[in-house]
C-alpha cells in the first residue's frame, strides 16, 4: 500500500495531478476509513499502460523546409536523406511536412499547426534534418516547449542541408530589420530635438521603435 506522496514519487507525477486523475475518474485512489487517499501495486501497472496507449496515440511528424522557391532542389534532397535516416532507424513516420519559408519567419502556418499539436500531445516525435530547420534562431525555446510537452526532438544533424546561401539571405535580413530601426531612431531624434526647441510638446513624435507606434 502506497501514500499518495509515496504513489506520486513512484509513478514520476505530482500529487496534485494524482488528485486530479481522482477526480477526473482517470485513475479513482483508494480511501482509508479516516478518507485518505492510498493507492496499490495494480495501480502502477494501470498508469503504465495509460502511458503507453497515450504515447502510441501520438503521431511522429518529420518537418523539412526551405527559404526559398529557388531551393525546391534542397527539400526535394533534404527530404530523401530523412527518409533513409528514418528506415535506417525502423520508426515509422505519420506525417512529413515539407514548408517554404524564411528561418526568421515564426508565422509560417504549418510550423505553427506543428507548434500548435506538440501543445495540444497530439505529436510525440519531431524529426529534422538539423536544428536550424526549425528556426535560425530560438531553437532553445523550442526545445523546452517540446520537453514541457512530452515531445522528442530528433535531430539528425546534417549541416550540408543547412545551405549557406540561405544563411546569408537571413544575416541580410537581420542587417536590413536593425539599419531601418537605426534610421527610424535618427529621424526620431532629430524632430525630437526640434520639438524641444520650438518649445511645442504636441509635436513630440512617438518613437517609432515602440511597440505600440
Amino acid at each position: 500500500m502506497y501514500t499518495i506522496g509515496e504513489f506520486a514519487e513512484k509513478v514520476g507525477v505530482t500529487v496534485k495531478t494524482l488528485q486530479k486523475w481522482d477526480r477526473i475518474g482517470r485513475l479513482k485512489a483508494h480511501r482509508t476509513l479516516s478518507d485518505r487517499r492510498y493507492y496499490v501495486e495494480e495501480d502502477i501497472a494501470l498508469v503504465l499502460r495509460q502511458e503507453t496507449r497515450q504515447e502510441r496515440s501520438k503521431k511522429t511528424v518529420v518537418y523539412c523546409r526551405v527559404s526559398s522557391q529557388a531551393q525546391k532542389v534542397d527539400l526535394l534532397n533534404q527530404r530523401k536523406v530523412l527518409e533513409q535516416f528514418c528506415v535506417a532507424r525502423g520508426l515509422i513516420i505519420d506525417e512529413w511536412i515539407e514548408e517554404i519559408g524564411g528561418g526568421l519567419n515564426f508565422k509560417r502556418k504549418q510550423f505553427l499547426a506543428m507548434v500548435d499539436g506538440i501543445i495540444a500531445g497530439e505529436i510525440g516525435t519531431v524529426i529534422i534534418a538539423h536544428k536550424d530547420r526549425l528556426a535560425r534562431f530560438g531553437n532553445d525555446l523550442i526545445l523546452h516547449l517540446c520537453e514541457q510537452h512530452q515531445c522528442t526532438l530528433l535531430i539528425m544533424n546534417t549541416e550540408s542541408l543547412s545551405p549557406e546561401t540561405e544563411m546569408v539571405q537571413d544575416l541580410l535580413a537581420i542587417i536590413h530589420c536593425f539599419s531601418r530601426r537605426l534610421y527610424g531612431l535618427r529621424n526620431y531624434k532629430k524632430t525630437l530635438k526640434e520639438a524641444l526647441e520650438h518649445g511645442n510638446s504636441q509635436q513630440i513624435p512617438q518613437d517609432p521603435t515602440h511597440p505600440n507606434a
